[in-house]
């Protein structure tokens, strides 16, 4: 059913890629719209190394599996159904027909300071809900603005549940494990000793926000082409905009093609993101609010 929803699963329904296989545009028999991400499928005949890839998505596949069916809030991303038959992995979502938050800033459209901030604000409500509601909590592991779908109503789910974890037991302060995530948006803190709290949620989640704000991605690709030429040229938004922002000199950062805020409420919102933004990417995350205190 679900390979005649998608076409035999044609890369002209392909609408990117998660933490353990394609997604796909599909069609119900009903008529509803559906994503379907699909993991590797089999593993005999592979090489070891092939063999861990796949072990990596099964792992994935079974943990977003076991968060998403005991998680529900208005802004993650709702499971419709599974499949896991034989070798095949494949994890049914609502679709998303306004894309992602990464594809809002860098590729449809430049939309306005209000829309950018709401749908932020709604992402930062998802993760608290993770971080406080959740028992246990959890720890998502890969925030980062292609993590956060937009809705038919515009408004924010955050996705991508195949890194992420149960919080620390009671009475511990962190987890130690090698680090995860993607580059750009990975807590320092965590990749330099590996232990993993809430607060590493935190400091990717600021990256997002300094995305927002200065229309420039994680990891500015420009720049890290003229680093023979410049070495001092920030490689990262973080290094990029931080500084601007402790000089008071958030007007310098912001976005060209939305420009400044004409309206001083907005300007104001603007000034508090930022504020914000430079809190949660702070080397150490005790210097970090929690995402209940960003909310």
């Amino acid at each position: 059913e679900l390979a005649a929803a998608t076409d035999n699963f044609s890369d002209d329904n392909r609408i990117g890629t998660g933490s353990f296989g394609t997604v796909y545009r599909g069609v119900l028999p009903d008529g509803r719209e559906v994503a379907i991400k699909r993991g590797g499928v089999g593993s005999s005949g592979m090489d070891a190394i092939a063999k861990k890839k796949f072990q990596d998505k099964e792992s994935a596949f079974q943990s977003e599996l076991e968060f998403l069916t005991r998680l529900h809030h208005r802004h993650l991303v709702t499971l419709v159904g599974f499949c896991a038959e034989d070798d095949e992995r494949l994890l049914v979502y609502d679709f998303m027909p306004n894309g992602t938050q990464q594809e809002r800033i860098f590729a449809i459209n430049l939309n306005s300071w209000q829309m950018r901030i709401g749908i932020a604000l709604q992402a930062a409500r998802g993760i608290e809900y993770l971080h406080t509601y959740a028992v246990p909590p959890i720890i998502h592991r890969d925030i980062k603005s292609s993590n956060i779908l937009i809705d038919a109503e515009c408004s924010a789910r955050v996705s991508d549940f195949g890194l992420s974890l149960m919080g620390p037991s009671d009475g511990e302060s962190h987890l130690s494990l090698t680090a995860a995530g993607t580059v750009g948006y990975m807590d320092p803190e965590y990749y330099r000793l590996q232990q993993l709290t809430t607060k590493s949620d935190v400091y990717s989640f600021g990256v997002v926000l300094l995305e927002i704000l200065t229309g420039k991605r994680a990891i500015i690709v420009e720049n890290r082409l003229k680093l023979r030429q410049n070495p001092q040229l920030p490689v990262n938004v973080v290094d990029f905009a931080v500084p601007f922002i402790l000089a008071g000199q958030v007007i310098s950062i912001l976005d060209p093609r939305i420009g400044v805020p004409e309206e001083a409420d907005e300007m104001e919102a603007v000034l508090i993101v930022a504020e914000l933004a430079e809190e949660c990417v702070r080397l150490e995350g005790k210097e970090r609010p929690s995402m209940g205190e960003i909310v």
